[in-house]
């Protein structure tokens, strides 16, 4: 039943990986790729990244060797479950002209796997529920995330070791778990061996978790995994400053800070990509060299690209200053207008991945900064010459 609780090795975690196969699903979970940690279909545990952790900073990521065998004691990669939820190109439909110029119309039929996503962050967990919000949620869904999102199988992972980049307690949205979910693990390795505490958050995810072999019951694992979760919340790399956002970005309009991060911003959606809840996305069409078959496909968009906005006489966005402003505006100020919360979670990803390292957590106190100076300097301005003592 929900709420049920147990202690596993690495031999409990690949009987999971099999117990999730076994039901049909893929399981998706994070591996070792190309000089990175990379989420992949996995056919066995044996593939998660054991005894590999990551250094992050702005524009910043490299592997490195760790001295324990840890498997999720790593940052969040490049991407984000969001390629699976949200993919980035989507056929829509196809049509055909016959020899007698009869045009065939095709939808495309989307039959998405059963997903088992393994080492879900809780940082991911909170973007995955933000998404939901946007496009499960309303009068306009999206049918190709609701296939692929209804009945996926989570099992996160809470984090004991953050990244350099990172500022999940900022937004309130980890390390510990929070939200919905069907497993939850967290991760020890110490002096009496390597092990998860694992606990059921879903009647499907007590299930599985019946089927795994145990260790014998023992509070001590559990209470060192929450001291681990408890120290992870005191080592954030970053911060946000500690103010309504909203309120910060409604007041920072015409800060001078935006021509700042403009004469460094290359406009190249690089953090757009990355970003576990953006969610644009444009259609193109295409046809052969006959003319005799088209097809249309949905593919992400990005706020930075000046098609973005284009409308008849051109773009409304034109300069890179006001691209970047509407990106962070939105993010972190009126998403919350729209969705009634913050499209960050702070991940830190679109830290990383800047290729000129611009930081959104040094721009928000930047702009923070600026605002107080404002403030004071206004305040001065209407102070008398009584109040400064002067006769």
């Amino acid at each position: 039943m929900t709420g049920d609780t147990a202690i596993i090795d690495t031999a409990g975690l690949e009987a999971l990986v099999s117990a999730l196969i076994r039901r049909g699903r893929v399981v998706v979970g994070p591996t070792v790729r190309d000089d990175a940690i990379v989420l992949a279909e996995l056919t066995s545990a044996r593939e998660l990244p054991y005894g590999w952790g990551v250094e992050l900073e702005a524009g910043t990521y490299r592997l490195r060797r760790r001295t324990d065998r840890m498997a999720f004691s790593h940052s969040a990669g490049p991407q984000s479950w969001k390629y699976y939820l949200h993919p980035q190109r989507v056929r829509q439909w196809s049509a055909d002209r016959g020899p007698d110029g009869t045009v065939t119309v095709t939808e495309e039929a989307d039959r998405p796997p059963s997903y088992a996503f393994l080492g879900v962050r809780p940082c991911d967990l909170a973007a995955i529920a933000t998404q939901d919000r946007v496009l499960m949620v309303g009068p306009h869904t999206d049918d190709v995330y609701r296939r692929r999102r209804v009945g996926a199988f989570l099992v996160v992972v809470e984090c004991v070791e953050p990244g350099a980049t990172c500022f999940c307690v900022s937004m309130g949205t980890g390390p510990g778990v929070h939200g919905s979910y069907d497993l939850a693990l967290t991760e020890v390795d110490d002096e009496r061996g390597h092990r998860f505490w694992a606990r059921a958050g879903s009647e499907a995810g007590a299930e599985v978790l019946a089927e795994l072999p145990r260790l014998p019951v023992d509070a001590a694992t559990a209470d060192a995994a929450r001291q681990a979760v408890d120290r992870a919340a005191g080592r954030m790399g970053r911060t946000m400053p500690e103010v309504d956002l909203r309120d910060l970005m409604r007041d920072s309009r015409e800060a001078e800070r935006w021509n700042d991060v403009a004469a460094r911003c290359l406009t190249c959606g690089n953090c757009t990509m990355v970003c576990p809840t953006c969610y644009c996305t444009t259609t193109e069409n295409v046809t052969d060299l006959t003319g005799d078959h088209a097809e249309r496909w949905r593919r992400w968009d990005v706020c930075y690209d000046l098609d973005f906005t284009h409308m008849h006489g051109g773009p409304v966005r034109q300069s890179g200053r006001s691209r970047y402003r509407q990106w962070l505006t939105h993010k972190i100020g009126t998403w919350h207008d729209q969705f009634g919360m913050s499209g960050c979670v702070g991940c830190g990803r679109c830290i990383v991945w800047c290729p000129v390292a611009i930081d959104i957590t040094e721009e928000a106190h930047a702009l923070q900064a600026e605002r107080v100076a404002g403030a004071q300097s206004e305040a001065d301005a209407e102070e008398t010459p009584e109040r400064k003592g002067h006769p």
